[in-house]
């Protein structure tokens, strides 16, 4: 039996945890059965060139296109439909972030069979609805975005997966000569990610003893704003902007806890990927943190309630280590039993067999 062709579709390897899912799922394809190719925009990006050494064909071309003026869109479809003949794709996953159904649509005028993962709570737009009316298959990542297909009965959850033995707490040993409570945060540093909530906490926990690391890209609009604020809020001492990263894991292995505070979400893969280094957790009960904290309610938050964060911080801080481990090893082993990458990759292959029989 010949291989199915899969060409996994990305924007970049830059912004977001998903590129390390998708890095996942290709390398762990069955070989004997798949044949896997990636598409994205450009060869910029932290982790591009880690993609790069797994020896799997990665194109550079926009697999999408303007939609106006839509007289000439078919026209201008040429290039990436031409692009998936040619190489004789029957599948194409994308992991594009947004509602332009324009891969979509090459990918069916092509012949081949298209998927797309929905990983962000963005919905409402007619857009969006002519995406996934085109669509083979819809993956969801969290329990709610199923509503947002109410008739599209070819779609399913299949929760992000993490590399639990590239996540483990012994590959980074904690000094445990440090006596500052460490907090850590890791987020694409734009708005919707709260870190003002975070910051704010500190404050008005007026303990010297407790100090924040910010791990994103600190240069944009909103990382100043935020510097700003540490600065009215005299925190300089308190709080740092440590950069953006590809591996955050000696980070987290430092961290007494770590928290996401962020006001939409997909399925956040930074707060898993802490879960599985054991390190206690804090989240904002919103979808996408309320799906991978579900059976942890103690663990989360109201969104923007500062007060509420402030006290949750202090329950921990008044832990024992001993405690704070205990709780850690309870959410690694959650992370193992849901979200297991292996799992993640079965229930792909699965799919891919079933879409093209």
């Amino acid at each position: 039996m010949a291989k199915l062709k899969i060409l996994y579709t990305i924007p970049n390897f830059d912004t977001a945890g998903s590129g390390k899912v998708l890095y996942d799922l290709a390398k762990g394809l069955d070989k004997e059965h798949f044949e896997v190719s990636i598409a994205c925009k450009h060869n910029k990006g932290v982790f591009f060139n880690e993609v790069a050494t797994l020896g799997i064909p990665i194109h550079i071309i926009d697999t999408t296109v303007s939609l106006k003026p839509y007289y000439s869109l078919v026209f201008r479809l040429n290039p990436f439909k031409t692009f998936i003949k040619k190489h004789k794709f029957d599948i194409v996953h994308s992991w594009h972030w947004s509602s332009n159904w324009t891969e979509v649509l090459a990918t069916r005028l092509s012949g081949a069979k298209f998927v797309y993962t929905k990983k962000a709570m963005t919905w409402g737009n007619v857009h969006w609805k002519i995406k996934s009316y085109l669509s083979n298959f819809i993956i969801t990542v969290n329990e709610e975005m199923r509503n947002y297909f109410p008739s599209k009965k070819n779609q399913k959850l299949i929760p992000f997966g993490i590399d639990t033995n590239y996540y483990r707490p012994k590959s980074y040993p904690k000094n445990t000569s440090e006596h500052v409570f460490k907090i850590i945060t890791v987020a694409n540093l734009v708005p919707v990610k709260g870190i003002e909530v975070l910051i704010k906490a500190i404050k008005l926990l007026d303990n010297q003893n407790i100090s924040l690391y910010i791990l994103g890209d600190d240069i944009g609009d909103y990382a100043k704003k935020l510097k700003q604020l540490v600065i009215d809020l005299n925190l300089e001492k308190q709080v740092t902007f440590s950069g953006k990263h590809s591996d955050i894991r000696p980070f987290l292995s430092r961290a007494d806890l770590y928290i996401i505070p962020s006001k939409k979400e997909g399925m956040p893969m930074a707060l898993v990927e802490a879960m599985a280094m054991e390190i206690p957790v804090l989240g904002s009960d919103i979808s996408g943190i309320n799906f991978v904290l579900k059976e942890f309610p103690q663990f989360m938050f109201e969104v923007s309630n500062i007060i509420m964060l402030s006290d949750k911080i202090k329950m921990f801080y008044k832990r024992s280590e001993a405690e704070r481990q205990q709780v850690g090893r309870q959410l690694r082993d959650y992370c193992i039993k849901h979200f297991s990458m292996d799992m993640f990759i079965i229930e792909h292959e699965k799919l891919y067999k079933a879409i093209t029989k």
